[in-house]
């Protein structure tokens, strides 16, 4: 069982793990293991309550194909295992996600202070401005 909050729990049996070669340099035994994890877990299918479902599906995510699939790859590790656990840490964090709750942003004015010291400062720059053009002679 994978825990995601008090009352909410998904079973592994419906996260797709399959183990594939990782990317990049590595020794000679790179080219023989499969360590990578690709991890899919169906949005659609999955025991998530719709809350989550909901939210999961509205998110702009590049993990989340346009099928509703949530697709990771974890190849951090040299280790299955811990490819395999990194891989559900990132699926949990990316489940809790969506159940924070943004805190709505108040929009406040400047205050009359602040706007007469911006006034201020640009009228003395506007003045130091003035003062290296070309003097007139008369």
């Amino acid at each position: 069982m994978l825990y995601i909050s008090n009352n909410v729990s998904l079973d592994e049996n419906e996260i797709v793990f399959e183990a594939i070669r990782a990317q990049g340099s590595g020794g000679q035994k790179v080219n023989k293991t499969s360590v990578a994890i690709h991890l899919r877990f169906d949005i659609a299918a999955s025991s998530l309550p719709e809350f989550y479902k909901e939210k999961l599906l509205a998110l702009k995510d590049k993990r989340i194909t346009k099928e509703g699939i949530i697709v990771i790859k974890s190849q951090q590790h040299r280790s299955q295992e811990q490819n395999r656990s990194e891989a559900l840490e990132r699926l949990t964090a990316l489940i809790k996600s969506v159940n924070v709750v943004q805190k709505k942003r108040v929009p406040t004015k400047p205050t009359k202070g602040s706007v007469n010291r911006r006034l201020l400062a640009k009228k003395k720059h506007a003045q130091n401005k003035r003062l290296r053009g070309k003097v007139d002679k008369e």
